[in-house]
Formats: structure tokens, sequence, C-alpha cells
């Protein structure tokens, strides 16, 4: 199972780790902490050499409730990022934390190797023919709504079906546009309450059925710390057991803010994988 990265076939065979560059001052977890040079290229660094293989940067925050961000704005705040980022780190493969088609075209022309969009295509009619135009790997994450108003669209019929299915119309309308390197993230906390999100983690199994890489982003979400009674900076050993949940299941990229945690947690896994008889 690979995809193509700027001419580069990542295999993601053995799960990758895909660390976590939020340049919006409003993030759940860790907003505004990088917001000059010197503290964002610390931070991709230091998770370069944790064993990051892709970064994923965002300048529009989609925490629940987040505040409106114009498209030019979120222009500014990612492209000289990105310029910044392959200037010192060349070789580094950048995702995209977008859905605007505008933004991933001009963030591919400038060296993003990645889109990564929460909506799908929902929120952006151009999108899925900027990915066809572009032909970079496309990650289609599950959400309803907005993240302005995705924790009202929480009702299902039956969660896993419904995901499936939405799954299975997005995959119909990318093979239809020969969008060849699509990843799924089941978008855990996007229009999922808690219970939701950990029905979902269970089954995640499920969807190795649609045979397409799968990504998940569980780290230091509410799922985990409301259930601790504690808060994101204290999420770090629940995020990790989860990671290890995940993968069981067959996470092929884990999303996250600790890079170093997240790639031990895929060595033991893989040698726990290695090992059954």
């Amino acid at each position: 199972m690979t995809i193509n990265c700027k001419g580069d076939l990542v295999d993601l065979t053995v799960p990758k780790v895909m660390g976590i560059l939020n340049l919006t001052p409003d993030s759940f977890f860790d907003g505004g902490t990088y917001k000059d040079e010197a503290s964002i290229l610390n931070r991709v660094e230091g998770m370069l050499n944790d064993g990051a293989t892709f970064i994923d940067m965002g300048a529009y925050s989609s925490r629940p409730g987040a505040e409106h961000v114009s498209e030019d704005e979120e222009l500014q705040r990612m492209i000289p990022i990105i310029d910044l980022v392959l200037k010192h780190f060349p070789e580094t493969l950048i995702s995209i934390d977008t859905f605007r088609s505008k933004v991933a075209k001009e963030s591919v022309a400038n060296g993003a190797a990645i889109i990564n969009d929460i909506a799908a295509g929902n929120l952006d009619e151009n999108m899925f023919d900027t990915i066809a135009d572009l032909q970079v790997p496309y990650i289609m994450m599950h959400m309803k709504g907005t993240p302005q108003s995705m924790q009202k669209e929480i009702v299902y019929d039956d969660l896993i079906l419904d995901l499936k299915t939405y799954f299975s119309e997005k995959i119909a309308k990318t093979t239809s546009k020969k969008i060849n390197d699509v990843i799924l993230d089941p978008g855990f906390g996007f229009a999922k309450t808690t219970a939701q999100n950990y029905t979902l983690l269970h089954h995640l199994d499920l969807f190795q059925t649609f045979g397409l890489p799968i990504l998940i982003g569980l780290s230091r979400k509410s799922m985990i710390y409301k259930v601790l009674q504690s808060n994101p900076q204290e999420a770090l050993n629940g995020t990790t057991a989860l990671h290890t949940v995940a993968l069981l299941k067959g996470a092929n990229i884990i999303r996250a803010h600790d890079v170093k945690e997240a790639v031990e947690c895929v060595k033991l896994v893989e040698v726990l994988k290695a090992n059954a008889l």
C-alpha cells in the first residue's frame, strides 16, 4: 500500500506518523505556540528527528466552534511557512490541512505534497477537480456541517453504515475524476459524540474493506480527556492508548502532536504483529 508524494512512493504497509504544525492562534491544544520562524523551525526539526514522515500544516482551526478565517488570511498564514520549512528542510513531505481548493492549489504550487480536506469536497465544489489536476494524495475526512455547526450534526441512522456509505460515494467520485491516491479519515471528534467516537474506533477495521489507507486523528482530543476528566495538556497517555487500538485495527497514518510517542507506538505494535502465532 503506497502513495506517490512528489514522485516518491511512500509505503504505508508499516504505519507512518504525521506530525501536526498548527499555524492558528486558536487551536484547541497548541494554538498560537508557533508564531515566529525560530519556533516553527524548531518544531518541524523536532518532529522530523522524532520520526515524522509527514508534517501536516493547518492555518484554519477546525476545532468545534472555531472562528471563520477568510481564504486570503489562510493563504497569508500558510504560504510563507511552506516556503520557510522547505528552505530549511527541503525533503519534507508537507500535508496541507485545508478545505479550500485555492489554498490547496497554491500550497502545492509552493511545494506541498498532500492535501488533507476535513470536508472531503463538501465545502468547496471545486476541490475534486483541483485535486484531479494536481494529482497529489488526497485525504478525505468524514464530517457533517462545518466546524462551526458540526457539534449539532450528531444524529445517524447507523453510524458505521452511514460513514461507509459516505466514503463509498466519495470514492466513486474520486475514481470518476481519476484521483489516484486517496486516504480515508473517519473524522474522530467531527460531528460525533464521545460515545460515537468510541463506537467508530471499535469498528475501525471495517473500513479496511475499501482497500485504501486509513488516517486517524485522535491526538489529545476531547474523547480522551473528557473520559479521563482532565484536559488536552494531560491527554498524552490516553492518546497513546487509543493510538495502539487504532493501529491494531488497521490505521496506516497516525496524525499526532507527539511524534516520538506515536512512532514508538507504531514500533511496538509492529513487533506485536510480527510475533503473533
